[in-house]
């Protein structure tokens, strides 16, 4: 009997739309923008990404993630007009962020809303993590409860806190 392992991933079809959302640059944030991929499959995903920061950012040329939200980790992948290096941490990354480097202009830190996320939920994550002035960690945002575990505090901005309020959940996001 022959045995057949496959780690094939479905791979996304690349006319859905690339789902990003940025903070604007002229406001203090904890994180950059927010990206939610169609699949957890960095090969396909990554390429539509650097492309459209490449315009904005300068050329991408590292990335790092946490190995919890990928299931495969490739060294590196090819976007098509270069090759962006991977890096992959465990406890040392927040879970649902990707950090992207460029030589030009310096790094971002975007949350990764997972794939499999609800488009009402998604849609929630990507405009609270948007706003102007938010200084929630991604694991914060994505799963309120995770503060406590990820130790919300280290991603503060050094602000006061109100401390009684650690078992809130994400703000209610308001219709613009």
């Amino acid at each position: 009997m022959t045995t057949v392992l496959t780690t094939a991933l479905p791979v996304p079809d690349r006319a859905l739309p690339l789902r990003l959302s940025l903070t604007p640059s002229e406001e203090r944030c904890r994180l950059d923008g927010v990206w939610w991929p169609h699949s957890r499959d960095l090969r396909a995903e990554l390429p539509p990404l650097v492309a459209e920061l490449d315009h904005r950012w300068g050329r991408i040329t590292h990335a790092t993630v946490n190995r919890q939200l990928w299931p495969t980790m490739p060294n590196h992948v090819h976007t098509g007009t270069h090759t962006v290096r991977l890096g992959w941490y465990d406890a040392e990354q927040d879970p649902y962020e990707i950090t992207l480097l460029s030589y030009e202009v310096n790094r971002w830190d975007l949350l990764v809303v997972p794939p499999e996320t609800d488009p009402e939920t998604a849609r929630r994550l990507m405009a609270t993590a948007s706003l102007a002035g938010n200084r929630q960690s991604p694991s914060a945002l994505v799963d309120p409860a995770s503060t406590r575990r990820w130790g919300a505090a280290r991603w503060d901005s050094g602000a006061p806190r109100d401390w009684r309020a650690e078992e809130s959940t994400v703000p209610e996001v308001l219709e613009r």
